[in-house]
C-alpha cells in the first residue's frame, strides 16, 4: 500500500463534500467554519472544494459535481490531505465520474468515516492507503471542543511518521446523536470501560482492511470486496445502531463466512456501539456463527474500540499492520499511518 507523507504545520488542508452536501446548508455552516478554526488551531491551512459548499439540494443532484471535487483536491499540488464534511448514502453514485489514474499518480492523506468507505475501498484497490476516521462536521467540529482523544490520534497518525503504537480506550464516550443546526448541542459523556473479548486466546497481526456493514452490499465492480482484501488481515468493522442489530451482523458474519472471508482472516476488531444498549446479544451471535458455524472458534475478536459512529475515536490507515492480543485486551497498529518528508 502506497502511503502519503505527514502533515506539517503551514500544509493546507481540503474539505470536501462526496456524500451529503449539508457543510454548505446556511443552518450548518456555522459548524463547518467551526471545524475549520479547530484544524487551523493545529497549524493547517484550510479550503473547500469548489462544488463542496453548494447546499444539500445541488450536490444531491449532481454527483459529477462531488467526483470533480475529489479529483480536484488529488490533483491539486498544494492539498496534502483531503477530509470528508460528512458521511450520508449516497457517495456510490459518484463512482462512474472518478479518473483513477489522477487518484493514484496523486498519493496523499484522505480521511473520512461512515458512507466515505465507498472512497476508501475504491482507493484501496488503487494501492492507496487511506484512513477510516474523523470527518470535519461529526468528529472535529463537536460544539463542545475537539475531543482530547479524537484530537491526539489526529496529530499522531498525520503529524507523526513514527509507528502509531498501542490504542488504549478512551476514559470517556458518547453516543449521543449527532446536530449540525443548533450550536447550544453538548453530547452527553459517560465512563468509558475497557475492551472486551467475544472469542479467542493469543496475539495475531496483520494488515488493516474493514469498515461497516454495507462491505456485503456494493455492486459497483471496482469496490466489491475479494478475498485478497482479507487473507491474513485485521478486520475493523463498525456501523450505526440500526445496522449493528443482532440479525444484521448476524447476516454480516453468515455472509464472510459463506464466501470464505472470515477463514481468511487473523482476528477482528469491533467498534463501540453508538447505543446505550447493551452490545452481549451481538456478541453472543458473533461467536455463535463464527465460532460454532463456520468452526473458528480460535478468531480472536475484540469489541468496543472507540472508533466509527461514536465519539471520540481513533484513526485505522488501510494496510497498515495492526496487532490484537485477546489475553491482554490490547489493540496496536505497528505501522506509521504516513512517511516522513
Amino acid at each position: 500500500m502506497i502511503k502519503p507523507h505527514a502533515l506539517r504545520p503551514g500544509d493546507t488542508v481540503c474539505t470536501i463534500s462526496p456524500s451529503l452536501g449539508c457543510a454548505g446548508d446556511p443552518a450548518v455552516r456555522w459548524k463547518y467554519d467551526l471545524g475549520v478554526q479547530r484544524l487551523r488551531a493545529l497549524g493547517l491551512n484550510v479550503i473547500a472544494a469548489p462544488h463542496s459548499m453548494k447546499g444539500s439540494a445541488y450536490l444531491a443532484e449532481h454527483p459529477q459535481a462531488r467526483a470533480e471535487d475529489i479529483l480536484w483536491a488529488f490533483s491539486n499540488p498544494d492539498v496534502r490531505a483531503v477530509i470528508a464534511n460528512i458521511g450520508g448514502s449516497d457517495s456510490e453514485r459518484i463512482l462512474p465520474f472518478l479518473d483513477p489514474e489522477i487518484i493514484r499518480h496523486n498519493p496523499k492523506i484522505f480521511c473520512g468515516y461512515s458512507d466515505i468507505l465507498t472512497l476508501h475501498l475504491y482507493c484501496h484497490r488503487l494501492g492507496l492507503s487511506t484512513f477510516y476516521g474523523p470527518n470535519l462536521l461529526t468528529t472535529i467540529a463537536e460544539a463542545d471542543g475537539f475531543h482530547a482523544y479524537s484530537r491526539h490520534w489526529f496529530e499522531k497518525t498525520f503529524f507523526d511518521p513514527s509507528p502509531i503504537g498501542e490504542i488504549p480506550p478512551s476514559q470517556d464516550w458518547s453516543y449521543s446523536e449527532n446536530n449540525h443546526t443548533d450550536p447550544a448541542y453538548r453530547k452527553q459523556y459517560v465512563s468509558c470501560g475497557g475492551y472486551s473479548l467475544i472469542q479467542g486466546s493469543g496475539r495475531v497481526s496483520g494488515p488493516l482492511f474493514g469498515g461497516h456493514t454495507s462491505l456485503m452490499d456494493y455492486e459497483f465492480p471496482a469496490i466489491v470486496p475479494a478475498a485478497e482484501d482479507f487473507r491474513d488481515a485485521i478486520l475493523f468493522l463498525e456501523d450505526i445502531p440500526e445496522f449493528f442489530t443482532v440479525e444484521h451482523i448476524s447476516r454480516f458474519f453468515d455472509w464472510m463466512g459463506q464466501r470464505g472471508f472470515l477463514q481468511l482472516l487473523r482476528g477482528i476488531v469491533i467498534g463501540r456501539l453508538a447505543s446505550a444498549e447493551d452490545f452481549a446479544p451481538q456478541a453472543d451471535a458473533i461467536r455463535r456463527i463464527v465460532g460454532e458455524t463456520y468452526g473458528l472458534p480460535r478468531l480472536p475478536i475484540l469489541c468496543g474500540l472507540n472508533f466509527g459512529h461514536s465519539s471520540p475515536q481513533f484513526i485505522l490507515p488501510y494496510g497498515a499492520r495492526a496487532a490484537l492480543d485477546a489475553d491482554r485486551l490490547t489493540f496496536s497498529i505497528d505501522d506509521a499511518g504516513v512517511l516522513i518528508r
